[in-house]
């Protein structure tokens, strides 16, 4: 064999090698996907409850928007079935808060930016990982130029916001980095 033949074959040996130990530290945790979660291996469903709107100000969609989004994010990123009620892992909580505040002040004392602010309060308990239960408070905003009316912008804010707080809440329920 020529030392070419014999450094490819070399170098596929490694490949092989490394592609195996991968794939048994990526099965060695439970159940785990390309998009970073780690649910309990005995896990087979998630229930989330609809979170009401407990804010002093209702926006009368937000409830639902953010209950789908949740939901909409373990259906696409876990193969976890969605149940209504008593899965494997379970999300329960309220919206605390809905609020506007004027941001970057401009010298003449008007604000440049709205900030449209949600929080919620979310209650995660998992039937086979007890350690990871939690109940946490998660906000997160958006900036809008005040020169707009938030109802021209409001459902786009909401759903933007919607997203990067399920992205925090399933970061913290299922993502273990």
């Amino acid at each position: 064999m020529t030392s070419g033949k014999i450094l490819k074959l070399q170098r596929i040996a490694v490949l092989s090698i490394l592609i195996s130990g991968l794939a048994l530290l990526m099965t060695g945790c439970g159940i785990y996907s390309f998009t970073g979660a780690s649910v309990p291996p005995e896990a087979k469903t998630v229930s989330v409850t609809l979170f009401p709107n407990k804010a002093d100000l209702v926006q009368p969609t937000l409830s639902q928007t953010f209950t789908d989004a949740l939901r909409d994010k373990f259906a696409s990123q876990t193969s976890l079935a969605i149940v209504p009620r008593g899965g494997d892992l379970h999300f329960e909580g309220e919206i605390t808060g809905y609020a506007t505040e004027p941001v970057a002040i401009t010298g003449q004392q008007t604000a440049a930016l709205i900030r449209l602010k949600i929080t919620v309060n979310v209650r995660y308990t998992s039937k086979f990982s007890p350690k990871d239960d939690f109940e946490s408070t998660f906000t997160r905003y958006e900036d809008y130029n005040s020169s707009l009316n938030l109802s021209a912008v409001e459902a786009d804010l909401i759903t933007k916001i919607s997203e990067a707080l399920v992205e925090d809440i399933f970061n913290k329920a299922v993502v273990n980095w």
